[in-house]
């Protein structure tokens, strides 16, 4: 399997499903008594069959008449009230199910390391979070509904045929372990093929958000008939796995209609025979042949439904891998409400999983509080892993990095990252009001007061004031109603609000006009002082006022110092400047 786990057996998983059902044990009860009356009312309405035809039309029994009437009522009432019971209970309880693997399934994604998301898209992810859960609602609730109920059913009748001629009932026996065998290997089928309809899923969704996320590239390149064609093969490939679950679908249901059919034609004949000798009434032979008929939907229910449970088997597969894997470790108990902000890296190094080269080598330098560390480099040189270190994103494989004298590793997760601010090159925001987002890092609530602050702080009151409701308005998804300048600003607002001891900015101005970056970079001169910052550095006045510059070079740090230093060796840091920083500076 794709997530590493060992197979297990697909009675072990709906076994595992069916667990998280125990807190609507209540509803499954009332669900499962519901069942219970609706087989045994299938059951009795074909016993009376016997007494209709030999006391109503054979004995013209009077009482007969308006007695078996009303029972008939009776049975039909009965099984209304347990119909809507059963119904009910399973969907809630169904939905619940579905609603708590949902919760469950965020709440690990948020708990698993940031390696796992280099492994599989988010797309994929989602896929499982909203697909695979709805497939696991139909197992736990529709399909599962059929499975009782009908095979309840099919004892019943089964029951009835047996009670008026255990001979007849025996003769179409024959047919059992052929339907057995044919309901056994479909689930088997059904099973291997539902696991890779619901990977095809996640490679569909996660094909579909690369594309729409690149459209603006795919024209721009012309692309399109390119990338639909890419598109329409894992359509194609996902088409023809459906088509197989059908197919199969089909050919076991006409089969077992054939299997009943053959089960019929030898009830009549063995029926027949029982009657010439006098065992069999008009009314008993009535009895077992609606019995026998009442028995066909049912069976051909419970072949047809294999495709949801084995579907629902398979999503859960899925869902479960994820919920099985390894958290984040957090083994350390250490913790204060804030951290003076001296930074040790030592030795420091990591590899990335499947890479071929390291992306840390021997990383080793001090920052201290009040500070400000520039990072420069080329484009894959290591300046965006160093800094992912700190909130533990990643867990170096040598070395240690400690803060205030204590490795990071003994800290506390939650403790740990309450001392880091993040504002990036990419803004996280969400939908919901500038408001929300400013205040998005606080540890407990925030008066609006202290927000304006903030926003102020990093000059994005200016626009604030021009929205539509000011603090109030909503951004829309990732802040898209607002131009990245304004995005940025509030992040920086964010990270002002949070006051954190360590801040990082990863390249917090590169993507940004002109105007837009002279207004962000007073903001972060605001914040820069008294915390210990690391920043990775595209702008020449960012670097000449660091009290530090690290320059890297795969993996390293090939040189340290300040900017005039560095400038005057001639070394690496020389060559970018030249490079780099000169048109910059022009």
């Amino acid at each position: 399997m794709k997530d590493g786990h060992a197979p297990a057996s697909g009675w072990a998983i709906y076994r595992r499903l069916l667990g998280w059902s125990r807190p609507y044990a209540a509803l499954l009860a009332l669900a499962a008594l519901g069942m219970v009356v609706e087989a045994g009312a299938a059951a009795a309405f074909t016993w009376l069959m016997q007494p209709m035809i030999d006391d109503t039309l054979v004995a013209q029994d009077p009482d007969a008449r308006w007695q078996l009437p009303l029972a008939i009522v009776a049975i039909f009432l009965l099984r209304g009230i347990a119909t809507f019971a059963t119904d009910y209970g399973m969907a809630r309880a169904g939905r619940g199910v579905v609603r708590d693997l949902r919760v469950a399934m965020l709440d690990k994604l948020l708990r698993l390391p940031s390696a796992r998301f280099d492994r599989e898209p988010v797309a994929s992810l989602v896929s499982r979070l909203n697909f695979d859960t709805e497939q696991v609602a139909q197992a736990s609730s529709d399909a599962l509904k059929v499975l009782v109920t009908d095979t309840l059913t099919v004892l019943g009748l089964v029951g009835v045929m047996l009670w008026y001629s255990p001979t007849v009932t025996a003769a179409i026996a024959i047919v059992v372990p052929l339907i057995a065998l044919i309901a056994a290997y479909v689930s088997r089928r059904y099973r291997r093929l539902n696991r890779r309809i619901q990977e095809g899923v996640g490679e569909l969704a996660a094909g579909a958000e690369e594309i729409i996320a690149g459209q603006q590239d795919i024209k721009v390149y012309g692309r399109r008939e390119a990338e639909v064609r890419r598109y329409t093969g894992l359509a194609d490939a996902n088409l023809r796995l459906h088509l197989k679950v059908e197919a199969t679908r089909a050919a076991a249901s006409s089969i077992i209609q054939l299997l009943a059919a053959v089960a019929l034609a030898v009830l009549l004949a063995v029926a027949g025979a029982q009657a010439a000798r006098g065992r069999l009434s008009p009314g008993d032979f009535v009895a077992i042949m609606s019995a026998m008929m009442a028995l066909i939907p049912s069976l051909r229910r419970l072949a047809n439904v294999q495709s949801a449970v084995q579907r629902g088997i398979a999503a859960a597969q899925r869902l479960f891998a994820v919920l099985d894997e390894p958290e984040e470790r957090d083994g350390g108990g250490h913790a204060v409400p804030r951290a003076r902000g001296e930074l040790v890296f030592r030795g420091v190094g990591l590899r990335y999983e499947g890479a071929e080269h390291a992306a840390l080598a021997e990383v080793s330098f001090e920052a201290r509080p009040g500070t400000v560390t520039a990072i420069v480099g080329r484009s894959g040189s290591g300046k965006s892993t160093l800094v992912r270190l700190l909130p533990r994103f990643y867990e170096p494989d040598t070395g240690e990095i400690l803060l205030d004298g204590i490795p990071l590793r003994d800290w506390s997760l939650p403790a740990l990252r309450r001392q880091i601010a993040l504002v990036g090159q990419r803004v996280m925001l969400f939908d919901d009001t500038v408001a929300a987002n400013i205040a998005y890092g606080a540890s407990g609530p925030v008066d609006e007061a202290a927000i304006e602050r903030a926003a102020e702080a990093a000059n994005a009151m200016e626009f604030i004031r021009r929205l539509p409701q000011g603090m109030q308005t909503r951004i829309g998804e990732n802040g898209n109603r607002l131009s990245g300048g304004q995005r940025q600003r509030i992040a920086i607002a964010r990270a002002v609000l949070k006051d954190a001891p360590l801040l990082i900015l990863d390249e917090a101005t590169a993507a940004l006009d002109n105007q837009s970056e002279r207004l962000v970079q007073a903001a972060l001169d605001r914040l820069i002082p008294n915390h210990t910052t690391l920043v990775i550095a595209h702008r020449l006045s960012t670097i000449e006022r660091a009290d530090q510059v690290l320059v890297m070079d795969q993996g390293r740090i090939v040189e340290a110092g300040t900017h005039a230093e560095l400038l005057a060796r001639g070394g690496h840091y020389a060559g970018l400047y030249r490079a780099q920083f000169r048109d910059a500076a022009a």
